[in-house]
């Protein structure tokens, strides 16, 4: 059994969410083309992207292409600098 090297692992990514006209967001990346979903609440879009990175990964895993080791933070070592999405209320 083939073990997966990204399990457990931080990825540090940059999305853009498109709105789109009949609700929602499309959800991709500039670094990683192969990524594109889609959510309809930004509560969920922590695990829709999750699901798509995973995804993705499969898909290199798969057709032997490697991963870009930039994306892997080790927060472990060193900080990690991340952007996030909040909600706020007024």
């Amino acid at each position: 059994m083939e073990v997966n090297v990204f399990m457990s692992r931080l990825i540090k990514i940059p999305l853009v969410l498109e709105p789109q006209k009949e609700g929602g967001w499309t959800v991709t990346s500039p670094i990683l083309p192969e990524l594109a979903t889609e959510v309809d609440d930004l509560k969920q879009l922590d695990e829709i992207v999750r699901d798509a990175i995973n995804a993705v990964m499969e898909l290199y895993e798969d057709t032997g292409k490697e991963f870009p080791s930039g994306l892997i933070a080790d927060g472990e070592k060193s900080p990690v600098w991340f952007e996030s999405l909040i909600s706020a209320e007024p």
